[in-house]
């Protein structure tokens, strides 16, 4: 730290009582002088021949016959008025970064001019500011902080702006060439380090500057940050992490810090700044992570909507980066859901528009040009599909949220955001776990969000057992599980016929179009096999156990409850009649084994019937 010593003479200032001081002299003082609650007792000639304004006010008090002088509102307290007067005494001063602002300010206030005498107070401080304290980047933010008390006479001075060009100068500073000392604590320097000059990292970091200011009042942070970005030599992200920087230093994490009386207003006023500092390209410079921290901020402490909206949008440009816990955000009204999910749909149904155009068609149909672009929209979609179902399994077991709101937010994802449903599935089974007292129609309502076809096979074992869902769903799980290992069965190449090799062209999509009457009525054969099975374990008390009994064809035999809706659903169906359901679901069935059927080759050139199952 700089510093300035000013005068010779030995410091004769003594102290009587926290309320008075006087100067140990030969001579009797002739003159008392009332800063605030302290009395001063001096001598008028060395006032006099340096304070142009005592010279007024002690003449006024000996016409009053008076020798007291009273100053209200002296800049800077007694403590100011004790370096004036120790200057006029000749006595030793120290003047640095935490007093010079106070010691400008009284020298003002006290007419110390060049007009009075040469080499006065004012051309000193002036001096040492320009030459010492404004060339340091350490002095001039300590400068800076001790200007609010002494306001307006720090900016009537110029000395705030001043201070304030001389950091926003220093920031923008190739970083090569930083050759002073700042604090920086994050990768390689630790926490709360103070980098020196001459031991210095290699690398200078381009927001080396951000840590330091952070120690500054809102309101003088603003007018730096201001500055810092009217240069135009800083980048978005820079400017990103600087803000986020602060708001870590003084935004509470706790929602109960948050929303104190005490700290409300002051909280508010924070963030409200924050976000009129964030850099004006919205799609970049501040994480989606820190800009939802901001949004749950600006809800709680009741910010204005014009900030909320900005947020919103900046946030929907990069919502596939967002994650679940970020996205939990408390409900402002009481009674209500635990978190506010009409917000986080807001948040999807924005995010969708950025994306623009529909995304249910093949993506491989678009525009070579554009491929580039639609693949990571394609990218974006999966990210957001996963994140919206991680999301419902969180909120699903609040017991207040309405069944609207879950499907309303499932629904807002597209269908090319889901290639599997397996997460859908969970978040289903959480709120049927939560909601018992859901109806028959509200269960079915909430299951056709799912595609049964879409679900693993773990997935299919699980549901195929779940109690909770409707039976019309685990019918259907049961039953394109079986279709999908029938199909895989037949479909699947044998050494004989295929010698070794994949068969050209094969996909997914051949599995359903190959023929399978053959091995319809296997499963149907086998579903009967288990139907006796089933019979006479109970005509022998029960004494076989599930895991134990096998049929004829080789199949493990389901659970007691698959076992009656299988019975019952090809009872209902018939042998020969073969309907697809318009309803889905997801579910896990236990794996129950086919027993591959070999296809009959047929010379004809009749088209193959396709069979699927929804």
């Amino acid at each position: 730290m700089k510093f300035m010593k000013l005068g010779s003479k030995l410091d004769a200032f003594q102290s009587d009582g926290s309320d008075v001081r006087y100067v140990e002299s030969e001579l009797a003082t002739d003159v008392i002088i009332h800063v605030g609650e302290v009395r001063f007792y001096l001598h008028k000639f060395p006032l006099l021949s340096k304070s142009n304004r005592l010279q007024g006010l002690i003449l006024k008090a000996s016409e009053d016959s008076t020798d007291e002088v009273f100053i209200h509102d002296f800049p800077g307290g007694p403590k100011a008025f004790e370096i004036c007067a120790k200057f006029c005494y000749g006595m030793t001063v120290i003047l640095n970064a935490y007093n010079v602002v106070a010691a400008r300010c009284a020298a003002e206030y006290l007419e110390m001019t060049e007009d009075v005498e040469k080499g006065n107070l004012i051309f000193k401080i002036e001096v040492f500011l320009n030459s010492s304290v404004f060339r340091s980047w350490k002095d001039s933010i300590i400068v800076l902080q001790t200007t609010k008390s002494l306001l307006p006479w720090s900016e009537e001075l110029k000395v705030v702006g001043r201070c304030i060009d001389s950091i926003a100068s220093k920031t923008s500073v190739d970083p090569a060439n930083v050759n002073w000392s700042y604090t920086y604590s994050k990768n390689l320097a630790a926490s709360h380090e103070i980098v020196e000059s001459q031991q210095r990292m290699h690398n200078v970091p381009k927001d080396w500057w951000i840590e330091d200011i952070c120690e500054l009042d809102v309101d003088l942070y603003k007018q730096v940050m201001v500055a810092v970005k009217s240069k135009g030599r800083m980048s978005s992200n820079v400017i990103g992490e600087a803000l986020k920087a602060y708001a870590v230093r003084w935004l509470p994490d706790s929602y109960d810090a948050l929303v104190t009386d005490d700290y409300t207003r002051r909280n508010r006023t924070l963030v409200e700044t924050i976000i009129r500092l964030l850099p004006s390209d919205k799609g970049s410079g501040c994480s989606c992570r820190f800009l939802l921290k901001l949004l749950k901020v600006v809800i709680l402490v009741g910010a204005g909507d014009l900030l909320k909206e900005d947020l919103m949008d900046r946030i929907s440009l990069q919502l596939h980066k967002a994650s679940v816990k970020d996205l939990l955000i408390p409900a402002k009204s009481s009674g209500g859901t635990m978190y506010d999910v009409d917000l986080v749909q807001s948040l999807v149904s924005r995010f969708m528009m950025r994306l623009g155009g529909t995304h249910d068609t093949d993506f491989v149909e678009k525009s070579e040009n554009r491929m580039h672009e639609i693949d990571l929209e394609h990218e974006y979609l999966l990210t957001l599909g996963k994140m919206i179902d991680c999301y419902l399994a969180e909120i699903a077991s609040d017991p207040n949220l309405p069944i609207s709101s879950f499907i309303d937010l499932s629904m807002s994802a597209p269908e090319a955001a889901r290639p599997i449903h397996d997460g859908l599935y969970t978040a289903i089974d959480i709120y049927l776990k939560e909601h018992p007292s859901l109806t028959k129609a509200e269960k079915k309502r909430i299951c056709r969000l799912m595609d049964v076809k879409k679900l693993s096979v773990d997935a299919c074992m699980h549901a195929a057992q779940n109690e909770r869902l409707p039976l019309r769903v685990v019918v259907q799980v049961l039953f394109f599980a079986q279709m999908r290992a029938a199909a895989r069965s037949l479909t699947a190449p044998t050494n004989e016929t295929l010698q070794g090799r994949t068969m050209p062209g094969a996909n997914v999509e051949d599995d359903w179009e190959r023929p399978v009457p053959e091995n319809l009525n296997s499963v149907k054969k086998q579903l009967g096999n288990l139907k006796i099975k089933d019979d006479d374990c109970r005509s022998n008390g029960g004494k076989k156990s599930n895991g134990d009994n096998k049929d004829s064809g080789g199949g493990l035999l389901l659970p007691s409850r698959s076992r009656r809706i299988f019975d019952k659903f090809w009872v209902g169906k018939g042998h020969g009649e073969n309907k697809s359901s318009d309803t889905s679901g997801s579910s896990q069935s236990p794996p129950t084994s086919v027993k591959p059927v070999e296809a009959k080759s047929s010379g004809s050139s009749s088209r193959h019937r396709r069979y699927s199952v929804s």
